[in-house]
């Protein structure tokens, strides 16, 4: 590992990016989107025919008038897209490999090949050089770490699959240590209890076993940081997690296209503005609630270009207390792709109903649920699965069921068709989603 250029990126990130103001960051932003367009019209043969009528609104930083791409369109033109001539055949047959053996070490010319989780059931290729590895190390521990980068510290790091890009974080003081979601338990409990982690990445689904784990006391461990990744962290688990380990649950939002947002020392999720360019189409302005169509002006190898997500982000009204112009979330609330339908009930029109809405139906029907799955099936029915502490969790079915049908009077739609099972969810290497819409 090029420790220097980690190093350089920690500090830079950490002590030299304190904006003043939006103004400032905004003139940040424009430089670093201009020189990056500038490289990426020149390297990649996508972006160079495809922007040759946008000079005008580069020079004049009208960004907003570029094209937007998604996963489809990246991966239709994968090839021509990214700037070092890797083939889509051969990136996948790399990433492949990796899956099917575990070992994800191998590259092509240095450069990583990543395979993302596919949660929209759309698997994705992401390629990041070594420069890159070491810009996204230097970031991540100025933005993870619980103390200084000349301190020690051992992560713990739970994921479906590692990657080159979480190794490049090890030094001399930085001992990382990949945990697969594929071993079992009593493998993780034996290696936690061994290596004593100061700092424990995981899914939450991940991280609610581990604090079980605490609670029963088959740990005993004493993490200085806890952060969440990969799921949407609900409350029902951060408070469980909390409550073992007497502290804040920490987040950072990452995925394919970009490290995009980490919490600050008060627990906010704020957007790295600092290495992304965020604009958001909203869902429901009045609520905030907005997809984020993001520019990375980092990535230079598979360039980031107003990608839009599919990810349902909701902003902060209040200013945090940290005092970072950065934008700040309340919270993730899930994909765009699980949002329920319900039908109106004089037009039957369709009604979106967002995810949070879901969840505090079910955390208003009883303070005894402990975990729930609720998926809408293509016929609109709605499955619910609950598990709950000190009583059979039948007795709470009607509980659920009332708070749905106020719900759905509330949205003005026709009652819905429920129907409940055991809670049968099992740790795996799928990313879990308590709310899930079945297309």
């Amino acid at each position: 590992m090029n420790s220097l250029l980690v190093l350089k990126q920690y500090l830079t990130t950490k002590y030299r990016r304190n904006f003043s103001s939006k103004r400032s960051l905004q003139q940040y932003q424009d430089k670093q989107i201009e020189r990056h367009i500038e490289y990426v019209l020149k390297y990649s043969p996508f972006y160079k025919s495809f922007y040759k009528d946008f000079q005008k609104d580069i020079t004049e930083k009208k960004w907003s008038n570029l094209p937007t791409i998604n996963k489809q369109i990246m991966m239709d033109n994968f090839d021509e897209l990214n700037t070092i001539n890797i083939t889509k055949e051969k990136a996948f047959e790399i990433a492949i490999k990796a899956e099917e053996t575990r070992d994800f070490s191998p590259t092509i010319n240095n450069v990583t090949i990543g395979l993302s989780s596919g949660t929209s059931g759309n698997r994705g290729i992401f390629l990041v050089s070594e420069e890159e590895q070491y810009l996204w190390a230097g970031s991540t521990l100025a933005k993870a770490l619980p103390s200084s980068i000349l301190k020690k510290h051992a992560i713990a790091f739970f994921l479906r699959a590692n990657s080159n890009l979480y190794e490049a974080t090890k030094n001399q003081r930085i001992s990382f240590h990949f945990f697969d979601l594929l071993d079992e338990d009593k493998h993780h409990i034996q290696r936690l209890n061994d290596m004593k982690p100061s700092l424990i990445v995981a899914p939450p689904s991940m991280l609610r076993k581990i604090a079980e784990w605490q609670y029963n006391k088959l740990l005993s461990i004493q993490p200085t940081k806890i952060i969440s990744v990969a799921e949407v962290l609900e409350d029902i688990d951060k408070n469980f997690i909390e409550s073992c380990f007497n502290q804040i649950v920490h987040q950072i939002y990452q995925c394919t296209e970009g490290f995009l947002a980490s919490t600050c020392k008060h627990g906010t999720l704020h957007i790295n503005e600092d290495l992304v360019y965020i604009e958001k189409d909203y869902l429901d302005k009045e609520k905030g609630i907005f997809s984020p169509i993001i520019t990375d002006f980092s990535r230079k190898t598979q360039p980031i270009i107003r990608y839009r997500l599919n990810d349902i982000l909701v902003e902060k009204t209040s200013t945090c207390s940290c005092g970072s112009p950065f934008l700040a979330l309340e919270r993730i609330d899930g994909r765009c792709d699980d949002i329920f339908i319900g039908s109106e009930k004089e037009t039957d029109n369709s009604i979106q109903i967002f995810p949070d809405f879901i969840r505090r139906a079910i955390m208003l029907a009883s303070k005894e649920i402990t975990e729930f799955k609720v998926i809408q099936h293509q016929n609109l029915n709605i499955e619910v699965k609950v598990k709950v502490k000190n009583q059979d969790s039948e007795k709470i079915y009607p509980l659920v069921e009332q708070e749905f049908l106020k719900l759905w009077e509330l949205k003005n739609c026709n009652p819905p068709s429920l129907f409940f099972s055991v809670y049968d969810l099992k740790q795996s290497d799928k990313k879990l989603k308590r709310i899930e819409k079945i297309n």
